[in-house]
């Protein structure tokens, strides 16, 4: 890991982030976020968001609430300084819709992504989906993101959303204290099945809040899987990618 210094201001360089959480109860990562928006995204030719922007996201009908017009605006003046904004959604924010891209003046992405990453095909992910011991999480996760489901929980009023969301976030927290932490991370096999799939060589994700980066041998070939830092506080980073290779960085 580097300083949270950016490459070169003249080489062409791509930001990666996720894990954020970001909530009203969390001034400080709320703060540590405003300082990449301000002084690192705008040199940026893009910044892609991996996923759990939010601790959570209840619908885009909820973009009118003072601590979300504040990430909004951040988001919106760095993009109308030139810096093109993707978001993919993570297990926690996978209701963030166009509204509130549009507002922020970015797109949303599928999860995965490829990408041609300065002429490297890089495969973009949250990286739940690679956590397959952990089958309890997914089949919640095929619950949550069924277009019924979704549908349904919509339509409730907007604070029954919210309570029922903080409800389900301390069950959750209160079930993963009961699991191994090798479930929660990501199973190797369904990696190098992925990434021989894509037929890439570069892998980035979140979500398991591991960062680091490693190397996996594919059919005779040496694969990068580069794992983002999540936040906590005034600790915060980015992955920086450049035509040189990607390099990360603390804030």
């Amino acid at each position: 890991m580097s300083s949270s210094r950016l490459p070169d201001d003249l080489m062409p360089t791509t930001l990666f982030i996720a894990d954020l959480h970001l909530a009203a109860t969390e001034p400080a990562t709320t703060e540590t976020f405003f300082r990449l928006a301000r002084d690192f995204a705008p040199h940026a030719d893009a910044l892609y968001v991996v996923g759990d922007l939010f601790d959570y996201w209840v619908g885009d009908d909820s973009l009118g609430e003072p601590f979300n017009q504040a990430i909004v605006r951040a988001f919106a003046d760095i993009s109308g300084k030139g810096t093109a904004l993707f978001f993919m959604h993570g297990n926690r924010d996978f209701l963030l819709a166009e509204s509130f891209a549009a507002a922020c003046g970015g797109s949303l992405i599928p999860d995965p992504a490829l990408l041609d990453l300065y002429g490297t095909p890089t495969l973009l992910m949250h990286g739940d989906t690679l956590c397959t011991d952990d089958v309890e999480y997914l089949r919640f996760r095929a619950t949550v993101r069924d277009p019924q489901w979704q549908a349904e929980f919509l339509a409730k009023p907007l604070s029954e959303r919210q309570a029922l969301v903080i409800d389900m976030r301390g069950r959750s927290e209160a079930i993963k204290r009961q699991k191994p932490l090798a479930i929660m991370d990501v199973a190797l096999p369904t990696v190098e099945a992925t990434l021989r799939a894509h037929a890439c060589g570069r892998l980035i994700h979140g979500h398991t809040h591991r960062p680091d980066i490693h190397l996996h041998r594919i059919d005779g070939r040496v694969c990068e899987r580069w794992v983002l830092t999540d936040w906590q506080g005034t600790r915060g980073g980015y992955l920086a990618a450049t035509p040189e290779g990607c390099t990360a960085h603390f804030l």
